[in-house]
């Protein structure tokens, strides 16, 4: 018996040592597109007043928790049974990141852009911020749904020879590590300006200490500009990377451009024909209930 305990021991050590050296894999496959849910998260989770950041990052980092319990045993499930449904399911994913990005582009170029949203958000009554918060929330979520897939796809697709259970612990502690990394850098990010203020109190109003926290502050009103136009540019990348790296038709066309152009021009011809598909669905809709 003793001997039979030892050797279960001896087992589980050995998995573990072969889950450790997979995760570090998988977590590696899975980086680029980790840059860019890093960008698109931070663009969705600012905006807010100072006292909601923190809360909102929350209400999204939680969501995106319940996307992991969600999508990890189905991806499980489709890769072991119906490993032709993924690439569909990814490519619903992506034209819906397409839209996302080509309705920021429309939105800055023809509906006055921050400029308007800031306007409108300063004349909204508190319930109106709350429930413009929540819609912002549950968009921020379902991005998020559609990245995590990629990202357990991306995962999945590098340890799909390991045995299941070395796939499930891998990919899952992946999948974990991913959005803790994400959401503490997020946090950083939308707060930075705190650590600049504490940096200052800190150095008593000298030294480079000082000259850093003030970097910290003046800076922070420039990241969140930069964020909108960052997270829209990596919403059509993934998007277009994921119609590249799985439709061969679409991978020939653009074969010959540098990979970044290549994703980005599909990303933006997607989200343009998904934009103008449902424009015209509201105009007709519109048009039917007059």
């Amino acid at each position: 018996m003793a001997s039979g305990f030892f050797a279960l021991l001896d087992d589980i050590a050995v998995i573990m040592d072969d889950v450790a050296v997979t995760t570090k894999v998988a977590t590696q496959k899975a980086g680029g597109i980790l840059g860019d849910d890093l960008a698109v998260t931070a663009e969705k989770a600012s905006g807010f007043r100072a006292s909601r950041e923190i809360p909102v990052l929350w209400a999204i980092c939680k969501g995106s928790f319940l996307n992991k319990l969600i999508i990890l045993p189905l991806a499980f499930l489709l890769s072991a049974f119906v490993p032709w449904s993924i690439v569909p399911i990814l490519v619903i994913g992506g034209i819906y990141l397409a839209f996302e990005g080509a309705e920021k582009v429309y939105h800055y170029l023809f509906d006055g852009g921050h400029t308007k949203t800031a306007t409108a958000k300063a004349e909204m009554s508190e319930e109106e911020l709350k429930i413009e918060e929540k819609k912002k929330v549950k968009s921020a979520i379902v991005v998020d749904f559609i990245l995590s897939v990629e990202i357990v796809i991306v995962a999945l697709s590098s340890v799909v020879e390991e045995e299941m259970t070395v796939q499930i612990l891998s990919v899952s502690l992946a999948a974990l590590i991913a959005t803790i990394g994400v959401y503490g850098l997020v946090a950083l990010i939308v707060r930075m300006d705190d650590l600049g203020l504490k940096l200052v109190e800190a150095s008593n109003g000298k030294g480079i200490v000082k000259s850093i926290g003030m970097l910290l502050v003046n800076a922070l009103p420039w990241v969140i500009k930069s964020l909108a136009f960052i997270g829209t540019v990596a919403m059509l990348l993934v998007a277009g990377g994921i119609f590249v790296h799985n439709i061969h038709q679409v991978h020939d066309l653009v074969h010959s451009f540098p990979s970044v152009l290549g994703e980005l021009a599909v990303g933006i011809l997607v989200g343009a024909i998904a934009l103008l598909v449902v424009k015209v669905i509201e105009k007709m809709l519109g048009k039917s209930h007059s």
